[in-house]
């Protein structure tokens, strides 16, 4: 049985989605201290422009060392209605985009007071639509990469916060326009490939 440790991230990129796919238990590290920077509260998805990052804004405060599941969402500027708004733009031509626009819409209506609470749910969504089978569970101690028991598959991180790029080149909105863009946030998987989204990663 294949156990992997990861962190929670914001529509989660293809990397992190592969990594999940090949898993049969995912672990959440739900015990770390916030880390700036990071895909914890920022994706990317395509535009008409080439990538464009999507950023949670968050409460004033010192999250750098808060732990993950105290940071709270910021309301102040309508980033919701900015974030959909953008979606819409990159993927209203997507060949999936109607069969799951109602479905994602909610995610940028309701106010989450915490960061953690929307990330999880949107995982939840993500490994529910592309039928993935394995079992979710949050850690109650904080465990790093060389920490994990026997058995774990722990990410792999990057400099900005990300994981190493993984899976196989699938159709994309732009790709005449500036030919594949690799590691996205699942949400181009999801509204680019279905179903089938499986079989890239």
């Amino acid at each position: 049985m294949q156990h992997t440790l990861i962190e929670l991230f914001y529509w989660p990129p293809v990397s992190w989605m592969a990594l999940a796919w090949r898993s049969d238990v995912l672990w959440i590290e739900a015990c770390e201290n916030f880390q700036k920077g990071s895909y914890r509260n920022r994706c990317h998805i395509a535009g008409p422009n080439g990538v464009q990052r999507l950023s949670i804004p968050l409460q004033k405060g010192k999250h750098q060392q808060a732990p993950v599941r105290d940071v709270r969402i910021a309301y102040e500027e309508p980033w919701q209605r900015t974030h959909w708004r953008s979606i819409r733009t990159g993927y209203g031509n997507a060949p999936f985009f109607d069969h799951y626009a109602d479905e994602v819409a909610p995610f940028f209506e309701k106010k989450y007071t915490f960061l953690f609470d929307l990330n999880l749910d949107v995982v939840h969504f993500l490994l529910k639509k592309i039928a993935w089978s394995g079992e979710i569970r949050l850690t109650e101690t904080y465990r790093n990469a060389g920490q994990v028991p026997a058995g774990f598959n722990p990410p792999l991180p990057e400099a900005d916060g990300g994981l190493k790029p993984a899976g196989t080149p699938y159709p994309q909105v732009f790709l005449e326009r500036h030919g594949f863009l690799p590691d996205l946030s699942a949400l181009d998987l999801l509204f680019c490939c279905g179903r089938q989204a499986g079989d890239v990663l």
